[in-house]
């Protein structure tokens, strides 16, 4: 079934919105500025967003821009008639579609299902691995089990996502910034120390010798990558 998030600040166009795409086939989320989409979708998994530009608290553009970091899920922007240089925007930012207000109902539902079986039909919505190996290190996220060399590790909240992040893009480097916005949902001002702070903490409990780590690496100037030969 379908995840549908619909974010704006304007509660009436929500309501509409859901109206517009009742379907047993959709499960609806509801946000009312692009700190809650971002909420949701870290804890969800959403298969396409509806997305306004102008909000409070954390604006559509920004909202996607941060989307865009880890997820290829489609967005279509909702915009008025006068917000010509915001559609242009937004399709360069990340936005796959916009619709604009008012809503004609049927072009809704087209634009949503168009996207929608685009994005289901070359993998979008397949399901996500449940369990990662990087050599000794495994992560169960189903039983949300740590093991390192066989042995279970206790790990904080905090440090069990970012090494979920780390474990699911092996070799890819994070920096500190990235990090903090994905785990946290918020901006990432003189965060380093609070990230770098977890990672030593988290190669204390993983790492034989936390000062000669093998798995979870620093590269310099950049930010932080798992390292190591991959199994599934």
């Amino acid at each position: 079934m379908p995840n549908i998030l619909i974010c704006d600040d304007d509660r009436d166009i929500v309501n509409a919105l859901k109206i517009y795409l009742a379907d047993p086939d959709y499960h609806l989320y509801e946000a009312y500025n692009g700190k809650e989409a971002l909420e949701i979708i870290g804890r969800e998994e959403i298969h396409l967003v509806l997305l306004d530009i102008m909000m409070p608290v954390m604006d559509g553009m920004t909202a996607m821009a941060r989307i865009r970091e880890t997820s290829n899920v489609p967005i279509i922007l909702l915009t008025a008639k006068s917000e010509d240089t915001d559609k242009i925007l937004g399709l360069n930012v990340g936005a796959d579609d916009y619709i604009t207000k008012p809503f004609n109902p049927l072009e809704v539902t087209a634009r949503v299902r168009s996207q929608l079986r685009r994005y289901l039909r070359f993998g979008g919505g397949a399901e996500k691995p449940e369990c990662y190996s990087v050599g000794g290190i495994e992560l169960d996220d189903r039983t949300k089990e740590v093991r390192a060399d066989g042995e279970i590790v206790s790990l904080t909240p905090k440090e069990y996502e970012i090494l979920r992040l780390l474990i699911a893009n092996p070799d890819r480097v994070f920096s500190p910034k990235e990090i903090y916005r994905t785990i946290w949902k918020e901006k990432p001002f003189g965060t380093d120390n609070t990230v770098a702070v977890h990672i030593r903490h988290l190669r204390e409990k993983l790492e034989i010798d936390p000062a000669d780590p093998r798995y979870i690496k620093v590269v310099f100037g950049q930010g932080y990558k798992m390292e190591g030969e991959k199994r599934r």
